[in-house]
């Protein structure tokens, strides 16, 4: 598995003043997607609706709202 291309705007697009610690979107050479984000899962694990679940091996990440909207263009349609 391999990062084909990013997401969206890079960090520095965006705003970062090092343009390199920033949330972010990769798409994979799988055709899956990878994001760098903030760990909340011990903050927002409790918060899961009824009907979600996370395993072990999973962390729920936070993104910026701007991360995700900027990325919207270069996510396809199927």
């Amino acid at each position: 598995m391999k990062i084909v291309r990013r997401i969206g705007a890079s960090p520095r697009e965006r705003g970062s003043a090092t343009g390199q610690t920033c949330p972010d979107i990769f798409e994979l050479s799988d055709g899956n997607f990878a994001v760098i984000g903030t760990d909340r899962t011990e903050a927002l694990d409790g918060e899961l609706p009824t009907d979600a679940a996370r395993a072990d091996y999973e962390r729920i990440v936070v993104i910026s709202r701007d991360t995700l909207v900027r990325a919207k263009v270069d996510i396809p349609e199927a």
